[in-house]
């Protein structure tokens, strides 16, 4: 099952022991097949499980693949475009919502392509406390890997000119509504 194009969904985040991690309570289906799901977020409630909640700013394409272990937020803002990549379980859409489970490594990019991963220790312990597989554990850096060579070859969501693109496709059709 994918996300209908033009609809509204919500996005959750589970841990690798089931619990709720993080929930968007909405985002705009601008692109939907079977290879990935372009969602946009734009002054969006946000919960985390600590019960903090926080609405985002600015607005983000959003991207989510039902075979990669990782999703892609693409941020735009007026300094350039920022993005946060999380390094997750394939994505599954089940009416209800976009679901993953995180798998605690981020990879922050800024506009001139500069990176940084973030949370290693959150994977080496979250690794202990939740006893992941080590199949899992191989899987999520093989996926880290992955992502860098695409983040350094502009690949996909790190290419700014479909980033542009998305947005304005975004800005037309949301109007329309």
């Amino acid at each position: 099952m994918i996300p209908e194009v033009g609809s509204m969904v919500y996005i959750q985040s589970f841990k690798h022991d089931g619990s709720l991690h993080r929930t968007w309570a909405k985002g705009y289906v601008l692109h939907s097949n079977e290879d990935e799901w372009i969602v946009v977020t734009h002054k969006t409630w946000v919960s985390e499980s600590d019960g903090r909640s926080w609405y985002t700013r600015e607005p983000a394409i959003c991207f989510f693949y039902p075979n990669k272990w990782y999703n892609v937020i693409s941020m735009i803002r007026k300094t350039g475009i920022y993005y946060y990549c999380n390094l997750a379980s394939p994505c599954v859409y089940d009416v209800e919502a976009i679901k993953n489970i995180d798998y605690d490594l981020d990879v922050k990019v800024y506009p001139d392509k500069t990176l940084d991963i973030l949370d290693e220790d959150e994977f080496e312990l979250h690794q202990r406390q939740m006893d992941y597989p080590q199949d899992v554990i191989q899987i999520v850096r093989d996926a880290l890997e992955d992502l860098l060579d695409c983040i350094d070859h502009d690949c996909g969501p790190f290419d700014n000119k479909l980033i542009e693109s998305y947005f304005e496709t975004y800005l037309k059709q949301y109007k329309q509504k």
